[in-house]
This record gives C-alpha cells, structure tokens and sequence, in this order.
C-alpha cells in the first residue's frame, strides 16, 4: 500500500511536471501620473517670508517623485524684503526628483525686473538648492540696449548675475 502511494504521488508529479508550463500574462505596470491637479499655486518660504511662488495651470505628480507641468509654469522670485525681482516662464515643465531640478522647456523666458534684463531659450534647468538657473542650449539675452548670444548659460535665480559658456554675438539696439 505504502508502495502504490509512492508510485501514485510520482506519477502525479510526472504529469504535472509534463504538462505545458503555460506563463500567466503580465499586467502592464501604470507609469502614468498618480495625482492630477489643475490651478496650482506652491509657495517656497523662509523664516516665514515667500522667496519662491510657482504657479502651473495643471500638475500630475507620478510615484517617482516627478512632476510635470504640461500647460507651463509660472515662477516668481521674490528678494529678502518680500519684493518680487524676477520671473520664470515655460510653455512646459518638469521637476526631476533624482536630481531636485526642475527644467523648462519650451519659449523660457527669464525676466529681471530691476534691470529689465530677459533671457530667452528653448530649455533651461532651475535647481532650487543651488539658487541656479542654467543651460547648455542657444541663449539670447536682451539687457540695456543689447543683444547677447551663444550657447550655454549659468545664472542666479534672480537673474542678476549671469555668464554666457559660448558667446556668439553682440548687437547694439540704437532706439533712434
């Protein structure tokens, strides 16, 4: 008897085992966003005092830990004192969680509005951390009469300091 189970059990085994492994399909992984937000305002303060306003007419935030702004963003900079010294424009946007940046992409336009100085580009990087604004594409800025040009560019955030990598050309605005 004890034999009969044994060789029962084996051949048990052995149909099972010679049957067609038949894999169970996979479910697609969601990759899309887990949070959609539409008319965002997100504040960055200090000691109580707003430094960073940023606005976005949608956000979706995924699992990662990335955003993306798709309609734009809007950002204003604000000084010490509570006065607004510059802005951030983009037809689109993404904050990049492995590296705490957010890129803008599309018509940037960053405006100092104590000088009046604006750059224009096609993608520039703004890390919060470093208080840095930067890119490695074709640059213009416009500041006091002239037009600047070239590839790359590293900023403060306030876009008051600013080095062009590659100028390419300078032209002086006559108003007259």
């Amino acid at each position: 008897m004890h034999h009969q189970l044994t060789y029962l059990i084996i051949t048990i085994l052995l149909i099972a085992c010679g049957q067609d492994n038949k894999e169970i399909p996979a479910h697609p992984i969601y990759e899309g966003p887990q949070v959609e937000m539409d008319s965002i305002e997100t504040l960055f303060s200090d000691s109580a005092l707003v430094k960073i306003r940023i606005k976005a007419p949608k956000q979706l935030n995924f699992s990662s830990g990335d955003k993306e702004y798709p309609l734009g963003v809007f950002l204003e900079f604000f000084d010490e004192e509570g006065n607004l010294t510059s802005t951030f424009k983009s037809d689109r946007a993404y904050f990049i969680d492995e590296d705490k940046h957010y890129k803008g992409e599309g018509n940037v336009i960053v405006i100092n509005l104590e000088s009046g100085d604006r750059l224009n580009t096609e993608e520039l990087y703004w890390s919060p951390n470093e208080e840095k604004v930067f890119t490695d594409k074709f640059v213009t800025v416009n500041s006091e009469g002239e037009v600047h040009t070239g590839e790359g560019l590293i900023a403060n955030q306030d876009f008051d300091n600013y080095q062009i990598m590659k100028p390419t050309g300078t032209l002086i605005i006559d108003d007259n």
